[in-house]
């Protein structure tokens, strides 16, 4: 059988435009990473930032098979740096995985360092626990179940709504645990709100403001899932967007506003825009037609593929093209069984997604796949997709943009090898970095400083 190391050296010697922290950072991302017992944190009272399960589990085993790392949480985050690879600072989303070739663990010498097969590869850096999540807000809740920040303090996730209305085989998208996150976190006792009150996500925000001094969180993300009929009386747009305007009304400017939702109807997408938001994500999942319907059986119920994308068209006229980012799964296009057998039809048939959206301005962004053990595409495809797959992505997602003349996508962070945060994929590692004092969105945002 082939080490993982020859799999991951053979890919960065035959795609050496793709930097090889990229390379190295969607093979943690695919197939995760075993955490030794001195790589845990203690929780809420260590020095650690842990892992805070914003919205899906990221993980390969559910928490009752995880063992000591859900008594002692990993870290939400992990930077590599050095190495046999000479790697620059890249930041990695924390997926686990007892079972991976790559293991973080204490050498003798006491430092951190990721092995794979046996060998360390890099220094570990952990994210240290900021001092706004050692506060709790009035009623005891503590700011990183409200508020949790991710990509190195960067971003503030606001999954305000934790279950989704898609719900069972027939509705609920076939690669996504969100509901079973938290069905787990429940039956742990964990602390996990159904439906976050918008007083206590501005206590949260307060509390953040206050102890970011140096302005390292530079944007919100408000999400959690869809909405088919009504939460707390209000259909989708209106929930997630009285979010926004409470935010933007006791925080002028403070943040840049992202929203994640369905592609909703034009006149739903401007409420967005009223309330205050800047970035709206109405994810488009898989491009192939025949995957999008299997896959996601709810949205294609009461969407449809073809009107999705029409309402993803018809928001870049609200919110200019470069502030409409669709995410994308990427790795699902090759799930069995009826996904593509080949590298290359996968390629092919998600490139044409990428040039039918990027040649009209707007720019989707993906997540690498994490294949939870309790979705029915994570059963049947505990591997995920090939690592090839994922180099040869990165590879056309910077060559699509560039034919359309097309800049790194707003609300992320800085580009480039050694300063990407972006942690769930790396598609902002790969793109050609920018001038630190640049401009980098349509509006008010600065490179993130961390």
């Amino acid at each position: 059988m082939q080490r993982r190391t020859d799999l991951v050296e053979d890919l960065m010697d035959r795609f050496p435009h793709v930097p090889r922290e990229a390379v190295l950072k969607e093979d943690l991302l695919r197939g995760g990473i075993a955490f030794d017992d001195s790589a845990l944190s203690d929780g809420d009272d260590g020095d650690v930032k842990p892992k805070s399960y914003f919205i899906f589990s990221f993980d390969h085993r559910t928490l009752p098979e995880l063992g000591t790392a859900a008594l002692r949480r990993p870290p939400e985050e992990i930077v590599l740096t050095g190495g046999p690879y000479g790697l620059r600072r890249t930041v990695v989303s924390v997926r686990v995985n007892p079972d991976s070739p790559y293991r973080v663990q204490a050498d003798e010498d006491g430092a951190l360092r990721l092995h794979l097969d046996g060998r360390p590869i890099a220094d570990v850096g952990l994210p240290p626990m900021p001092d706004y999540y050692r506060e709790t807000l009035k009623n005891g809740k503590s700011v990183m179940e409200v508020a949790p920040t991710i990509q190195w303090g960067y971003l503030i996730y606001l999954t305000v709504f934790r279950v989704c209305q898609y719900f069972g085989a027939k509705e609920e998208c076939q690669y996504c645990d969100i509901n079973h996150n938290w069905r787990q976190h429940k039956a742990a006792g964990r602390p996990y709100t159904g439906v976050k009150p918008v007083e206590e996500v501005l206590e949260a925000l307060e509390i953040i403001d206050r102890y970011d001094t140096t302005g390292a969180s530079r944007a919100y993300t408000l999400t959690g899932g869809s909405v088919t009929s009504k939460v707390d009386g209000l259909a989708e747009a209106d929930f997630y967007g009285r979010y926004a305007q409470a935010i933007e009304e006791r925080f002028p400017g403070r943040w840049i506003g992202k929203v994640v939702a369905q592609a909703l109807p034009k006149e739903d997408v401007q409420r967005f825009h009223d309330y205050g938001i800047r970035i709206y994500h109405p994810n488009y999942e898989v491009w192939d037609r025949n995957l999008f319907e299997l896959y996601c059986p709810g949205k294609e119920r009461y969407v449809g593929r073809d009107e999705w994308h029409r309402r993803i068209l018809d928001s870049a006229e609200v919110f200019g093209p470069s502030n409409v980012i669709p995410n994308f799964v990427a790795g699902v296009e090759m799930a069995a069984p009826s996904g593509f057998r080949t590298v290359d039809e996968a390629i092919d048939s998600t490139a044409e997604g990428l040039q039918y959206f990027m040649s009209r301005g707007i720019t989707p962004r993906f997540t690498t796949w994490c294949p939870e053990p309790t979705t029915p595409l994570g059963k049947m495809n505990p591997q995920g997709a090939p690592l090839e797959y994922h180099v040869r992505l990165l590879d056309v997602y910077r060559a699509t943009m560039e034919e359309n003349g097309l800049s790194s996508p707003p609300g992320y962070g800085p580009p480039g090898p050694g300063h990407a945060v972006f942690s769930v994929s790396s598609f902002m590692d790969s793109l050609p970095a920018q001038d630190e004092s640049a401009v980098v969105d349509a509006g008010s945002e600065r490179p993130a400083e961390v």
